[in-house]
């Protein structure tokens, strides 16, 4: 393990349109790892070999549980950890080795830059996004399934510079995650044991309307802060809806 060197820990699945773009960006880091899901079906392992990286297929254990396993197998002490659809711009790169070269803190956060159809949101809750991707392997973990975040009792440092984020395609490919992220956050609320009624869904589901849409000024996004707001509502009311299905589902009788 080197104390000045640099690891990059990536989780994908079925990335090949974006991981390209991801690695060249890194090309200043000294090692990058990428935990491959097992059920990806295009190139996203042999373009990332095809990088020098050290890629890592296994079975899905979660966000968290996958990020991980990706920074356990990184040989150095600090760890940049990004997404296969996010990607560091030279200012950033630049500001990250000057803070390895003497680092103040053990861990770091960055302002997200989140794009839908290459349009930046810059409201909503969609900026800053603060992220802590840079850190110490040693200083914390990740927790969270499907929204990981590195939990650490070390005070954090910040860099001004952004990550871009490139998550979603369109309209569609964000209605698609909210339904499969909604089923992944009420499947974990259920093992948790969390209580919910009626009104869950609908308290949840308006009041994420109004943080984003008009607390958070997402109206001044135009459409993209509108349907932002609107699929994230939608989120955060399936979830609590879905819960209370599976807990119908659990009490049912049994054919």
């Amino acid at each position: 393990m080197n104390n000045n060197s640099l690891s990059v820990a990536i989780i994908a699945k079925d990335s090949e349109k974006d991981i390209e773009r991801c690695l060249k960006s890194l090309e200043f880091a000294d090692e990058i790892v990428v935990v491959v899901d097992s059920r990806t079906t295009d190139s996203t392992v042999s373009i990332a070999q095809s990088f020098g990286c050290r890629v890592f297929i296994e079975d899905w254990k979660g966000h968290d549980g996958q990020k991980n396993s990706a920074v356990e197998k990184c040989s150095n002490l600090w760890v940049l950890s990004i997404d296969a659809d996010e990607r560091i711009p030279e200012t950033t790169r630049d500001k990250i080795l000057q803070v390895l070269s003497s680092p103040r803190f053990n861990v770091y956060r960055f302002p997200r830059k989140n794009h839908i159809q290459g349009r930046w949101l810059k409201r909503g809750d969609f900026w800053p996004d603060w992220q802590i991707r840079l850190f110490k392997k040693t200083s914390g973990k990740f927790i969270g399934n499907p929204h990981d975040k590195w939990v650490c009792s070390d005070e954090i440092g910040t860099i001004e510079e952004p990550i871009e984020h490139f998550s979603f395609r369109d309209y569609h490919d964000m209605i698609q995650r909210m339904n499969v992220y909604s089923t992944v956050c009420a499947s974990d609320f259920q093992k948790k044991g969390f209580k919910t009624n009626s009104l869950t869904p609908i308290i949840h589901g308006l009041s994420m309307f109004i943080k984003i849409y008009f607390i958070k000024m997402g109206f001044l996004d135009g459409i993209d802060g509108l349907v932002n707001a609107v699929i994230k509502a939608n989120g955060s009311f399936f979830k609590y809806a879905k819960l209370i299905e599976m807990k119908r589902q659990d009490t049912s009788p049994k054919k």
